[in-house]
């Protein structure tokens, strides 16, 4: 794996708010949300290939059947 690379950003107060928000909604760090957003619009603008998604499907069971 690549060695991450440090990067300082300047960034509005209420965005950084609701990003901090958001990252503990998610728990996650602030800096792996915002490393996860910017993948993510990445991704969805075709600029990079995700390689590997992991997809974790919860099936309900039901319980009369067991």
């Amino acid at each position: 794996m690549a060695a991450k690379k440090s990067f300082p950003l300047r960034i509005n107060p209420e965005v950084l708010a609701a990003m901090q928000r958001w990252s503990d909604d998610e728990l996650r760090s602030l800096n792996a949300q915002i490393e996860y957003v910017l993948r993510n619009a990445l991704v969805e603008s075709g600029r990079v290939k995700l390689i590997q998604k992991v997809v974790t499907q919860v099936e309900e069971t039901d319980p009369k059947k067991e």
